[in-house]
C-alpha cells in the first residue's frame, strides 16, 4: 500500500491549493481517505475524509465551506482543495486511509507542506 502526494506549494493569502493523493497496492473504493494537517509547532488536526466509492465526503465544522475533497477511482487519487487561504493554514497536510468502519488511519502519505505567505 502507498500514498504518494504532491509536492510542496507555497501561496499568497487568498489564494487556493490542491493537494494530491494518490494510492496504489490497494483497491481504492474499498477505504475512506482522510485528511489532517500538522501546523508548525501544533498537533494533528483532522480535516475530514472521503468515501472514493460514492464521492460522500465530512468535513470537519472549522472547515466547512473553505476545504472540498475529490476523488478519482481511474486515477486512485483523491484531492483536498482549500480556498481563502491565511497564515493560519502553513501546514504540512497528510492523506491517509481509513476503513470505514474504523477510526483507525493505517497508511500515511508523505505528507506536502503548504506555506502561506505574502
Amino acid at each position: 500500500v502507498q500514498l504518494v502526494q504532491s509536492g510542496a506549494e507555497l501561496r499568497n493569502p487568498g489564494a487556493s491549493v490542491k493537494v494530491s493523493c494518490k494510492a496504489s497496492g490497494y483497491t481504492f473504493t474499498s477505504y475512506y481517505i482522510d485528511w489532517v494537517r500538522q501546523a508548525p509547532g501544533q498537533g494533528l488536526e483532522w480535516m475530514g475524509r472521503i468515501d472514493p466509492e460514492d464521492g460522500e465526503t465530512n468535513y470537519a465544522q472549522k472547515f466547512q465551506g473553505r476545504v472540498t475533497f475529490t476523488a478519482d477511482t481511474s486515477t486512485s487519487t483523491a484531492y483536498v482543495e482549500l480556498s481563502s487561504l491565511r497564515s493560519e493554514d502553513t501546514a504540512v497536510y497528510y492523506c491517509a486511509r481509513r476503513f470505514p468502519a474504523y477510526w483507525r488511519l493505517d497508511y500515511w502519505g508523505q505528507g506536502t507542506q503548504v506555506t502561506v505567505s505574502s
